[in-house]
């Protein structure tokens, strides 16, 4: 398992490879998911036993993977 960000973590044997958090099998995109679907952060906690360090850190690697992100307009 290698750390790409702090508290995510990949591995090509857990969850093929998808960023995930440290020590734990759920993927960063499944968590962004139960959020922007209206999951609280305490609701998130309690479901995966996960803490709000955890929570903080798959937003804080998205919104890194989004900031170097570049598209190109196709017009």
């Amino acid at each position: 398992m290698v750390e790409i960000a702090p508290r995510i973590s990949v591995d090509k044997k857990v969850c093929f490879g998808k960023p995930v958090i440290s020590g734990t099998r759920i993927p960063v995109d499944l968590i962004i998911g139960k959020l922007a679907g209206g999951m609280t952060y305490e609701e998130v906690m309690e479901e995966y036993d996960i803490i709000r360090e955890d929570i903080l850190a798959v937003l804080n690697y998205a919104a890194n993977i989004l900031s170097n992100e570049e598209i190109k307009a196709i017009e």
